[in-house]
């Protein structure tokens, strides 16, 4: 009886905002109302105001970026307003999903414990926590209720489509062999340097210094051993080493000569304007494929995500199905 007399109630509320939606044609046909409803889900009202509001990080973002291009700025403006609305309509069906498919209600002691974590790790002390609200014109059970509801999506996101997500050795090998330009890499240097930084263009003493490095070298000295004693480059510590390198990862002077070397040879001093190099190649690989070993982590990563968002999408399909949907300035 209490379950009829509270879901007539919700009918009413319900029907009333509908017909209230439905005779207020300035309200609904100008997207610049202040307030002006952008969708229906359920019982819930998303607002113009709240997709403005879920939006604003990312306009503050494309203003500064675009902000010689205002064609531009409103093309990828209206894209982020287009995705605000979406996700704040999947947080409704998500929510609603949570009131009406018999759930254990969470216990309100629970959101104190939210909001109690939220203030050490975002404000520091309630009194700030208090203030910034004020500021943002949110009051502490608008807040506490925002937090409550993020807890419930993530919950229910997790409990749906995290938890299900399984990629197999077979689908990573399938996706490495079928995307195989992905892998491809050039010619490869296993490379160390020692860099004698100059004190101006016209400065001959690090020329001077590398030649005698160089000597030291040809007389058997290690280069791991002159790099850690004498670069100032930034692998100073490691020996100058730069690890497995492509052409584009030196500037041209410098690569021009690393991938004409041989295994093991030692370059002779190359003079730039601003430093003085010497370069060890300790090995070479040839263009070809990167390993599926090498890969592997990111694919799976890769496939992972992409499965979550598949499944993601079923369920919110799934859920827009059983529940009322109506948009207004899509």
């Amino acid at each position: 009886m209490v379950n009829m007399l509270t879901y007539s109630m919700k009918l009413f509320r319900f029907n009333f905002l509908l017909l209230a939606v439905l005779t207020a044609p300035v309200l609904v046909c100008r997207a610049d109302v202040v307030d002006g409803i952008e969708a229906v889900v359920a019982d819930k009202v998303i607002t113009f105001a709240q997709v403005e509001d879920y939006t604003r990080p990312v306009e503050e973002t494309l203003r500064t970026q675009y902000s010689g291009e205002p064609d531009v700025y409103q093309q990828k403006l209206d894209a982020a307003l287009h995705d605000s609305l979406e996700v704040l309509v999947e947080r409704a069906l998500i929510l609603h999903n949570y009131e009406t498919g018999g759930y254990n209600k969470l216990p309100d002691s629970l959101a104190d414990q939210l909001v109690q974590d939220n203030i050490h790790e975002r404000f520091g002390d309630r009194v700030t926590m208090l203030k910034t609200l004020q500021a943002q014109g949110m009051t502490l059970e608008q807040y506490r209720k925002e937090l409550l509801d993020r807890y419930i999506e993530s919950g229910l996101r997790s409990e749906n489509v995290q938890k299900t997500v399984i990629i197999s050795p077979y689908k990573i090998e399938t996706y490495y062999q079928t995307h195989a330009d992905e892998f491809k890499v050039g010619d490869q240097v296993k490379l160390r340097m020692i860099v004698l930084n100059k004190a101006s263009s016209d400065d001959t003493n690090a020329f001077e210094l590398a030649r005698e490095i160089d000597l030291k070298l040809k007389s058997g000295a290690s280069f791991s051993d002159m790099a850690g004693l004498y670069s100032q480059g930034s692998q100073q510590h490691q020996g100058g080493d730069w690890g497995w390198i492509d052409r584009t990862t030196l500037r041209k002077e410098l690569s021009d000569v690393a991938f004409t070397m041989a295994k093991g040879q030692v370059s002779q001093p190359i003079d730039t304007p601003d430093s003085v190099y010497l370069m060890l190649v300790e090995d070479k690989k040839a263009a070809g494929l990167k390993p599926l070993a090498d890969v592997r982590d990111d694919i799976e990563k890769n496939l992972q995500i992409q499965e979550q968002a598949r499944l993601s999408k079923v369920w919110i399909d799934g859920l827009k199905k059983k529940t009322y949907i109506r948009y207004f300035f899509n």
